[in-house]
């Protein structure tokens, strides 16, 4: 049946190609492996949002993806505790993989997400979120995170500590937007590259508090 008979179809072939953007951002050709963690990502997400933040996210969605996005959804039991390890016993259970290997599989979906989403849309939803569920969400922060530890025992930063953060994360900001300002070897620029690199730094920025959500 051709699109042109098929009402279903072209809202179909739109979750296929956002399936495969996730595939291909893994690095696997296992389709079964990028729903999974496609879906385990929309799930964990939309399980520490309040019931207007979910709609706003899930009207983002392909029509095929809003139905994984509301499955099993239960209103009156959300947004969950907003801790990293619930965050990451979910999204590993979820995905079949482990809670450390869940760190960064969370991170790259993110980054295929906000290129698919419309700009801005994942900074606002994130905005929502503590900083240290930013970070999981965005593949930071790997070597303080293991199974069944949070984030939410660390004693607080000094002054000191707390500066040196905030200029490592304004040193890898511009480090990820020079990068994707580099002219190639072609002296052709690649204008999507940049915009991409730009959505990245201010995402570091935004797991930082050092701005706000994209407008």
């Amino acid at each position: 049946m051709s699109h042109h008979t098929d009402p279903f179809a072209p809202g179909v072939h739109t979750a296929h190609e956002w399936l495969a953007a996730v595939a291909a951002a893994i690095d696997t050709e296992d389709r079964f492996v990028a729903h999974r963690a496609l879906r385990a990502w929309l799930h964990s997400v939309r399980d520490r949002l309040n019931i207007h933040a979910a709609a706003h996210l899930s009207a983002q969605l392909p029509e095929l993806l809003r139905g994984m996005f509301y499955e099993g959804w239960v209103p009156g039991h959300v947004p969950v505790g907003h801790d990293v390890a619930s965050f990451l016993a979910q999204f590993s259970h979820a995905a079949g993989v482990t809670p450390e290997e869940a760190v960064g599989l969370a991170g790259v979906v993110t980054d295929t997400m906000a290129d698919l989403f419309s700009p801005g849309q994942i900074d606002h939803v994130f905005a929502q979120l503590p900083v240290k569920l930013r970070f999981i969400l965005l593949g930071t922060d790997l070597t303080q995170v293991s199974a069944g530890a949070t984030l939410l025992a660390e004693p607080p930063l000094s002054q000191t500590e707390d500066l040196e953060r905030r200029l490592n994360a304004l040193t890898a900001a511009v480090a990820t937007l020079v990068h994707g300002l580099e002219f190639p070897a072609t002296g052709e620029f690649d204008s999507a590259d940049g915009f991409s690199a730009a959505q990245r730094a201010h995402r570091i920025l935004l797991a930082e508090g050092l701005t706000g959500p994209a407008h």
